[in-house]
């Protein structure tokens, strides 16, 4: 399935939250304005559910695996140019 940008993704996710935060503005509860349900379907179909709480959810778990460091999928083999670090340290750039 295909996600969006994990910076796209959070500032859905961080203006949603913002709208329906029950402590915001002298604690008022917001109202699911038009804005707030452009967001919740927005989230559903960017994470692929039918319920705003799991699209939350799944979003939350995306932007987590997203900190996570990443191998790349195909090594360079040695000598195919790029950066080399060697034992040392050093960087050596082919």
């Amino acid at each position: 399935m295909l996600m969006p940008h994990p910076e796209a993704l959070r500032r859905l996710v961080d203006e949603y939250e913002a709208l329906i935060d029950p402590e915001g503005e002298a604690g008022a509860v917001a109202k699911p304005d038009q804005r707030v349900r452009d967001l919740a379907y927005t989230l559903c179909v960017s994470t692929g559910t039918r319920d705003v709480r799991r699209a939350l959810e799944r979003a939350r778990r995306h932007l987590t695996d997203a900190r996570q460091p990443v191998a790349p999928l195909f090594p360079r083999p040695p000598g195919a140019g790029g950066t080399e670090v060697r034992d040392g340290g050093e960087a050596v750039t082919r």
